[in-house]
């Protein structure tokens, strides 16, 4: 085989191998990733809540943003008021019911890159058994190697906001706003390979 021929080939494996690259499935790590949700109350004050143990899949395509994705399952066991009875109550039927709707799920349905690492990140987000659109303004914080764990890592800040009403979680509006306000932070990583 003569030179040009090899680097032709060469060309050609090359630019096939890129054509079939899939995106890079990143597991939430839910030690570093947290939902924190404010409210208005009577006009007095903005509490804030959060929730925790966060689990999902970020699958991200460097080349084509439009073909990345993310997937998160939010565990209502997992709400934090810092007051105990307001967990209870935000968990009974006057609000989440998470007995019946243990989990509020978030997935995306399309990803747009904004330039300077800002995406918009539109989804489904279901809570109880009303789902909805969403969109999340997300910005890439950083991507590369964790220099604890060695994974190929990424994270994210994202913001969004809803009325809470449109997924039967009603109570108490108007007094209590009816607005949410969410704030996320999210680390992940690639899978260890077994």
């Amino acid at each position: 085989m003569n030179f040009k021929a090899l680097t032709l080939g060469l060309a050609v494996a090359s630019v096939a191998t890129f054509s079939v690259a899939k995106p890079v499935d990143y597991k939430i790590d839910p030690t570093h990733t947290a939902t924190v949700f404010t409210w208005n109350h009577f006009g007095f004050s903005t509490p804030s809540a959060n929730f925790s143990d966060i689990q999902g899949t970020i699958s991200v395509d460097n080349a084509k943003p439009a073909d990345s994705s993310v997937n998160v399952t939010i565990p209502l066991a997992s709400l934090n008021t810092n007051v105990k009875a307001l967990d209870e109550h935000l968990k009974t039927p006057d609000f989440f019911d998470a007995e019946k709707y243990p989990n509020i799920t978030f997935k995306s349905t399309k990803v747009q890159a904004l330039g300077k690492n800002k995406y918009k990140i539109t989804g489904n987000l279901t809570v109880k058994d009303v789902t909805k659109p969403v969109v999340l303004d997300a910005v890439l914080n950083k991507q590369g190697v964790h220099p604890m764990t060695k994974a190929q890592s990424i994270g994210f800040n994202a913001t969004t906001s809803f009325n809470r009403s449109a997924f039967g979680v009603g109570a108490y509006v108007p007094n209590v706003g009816d607005k949410i306000t969410v704030n996320i932070t999210t680390e992940a990583s690639v899978p260890a390979s077994k």
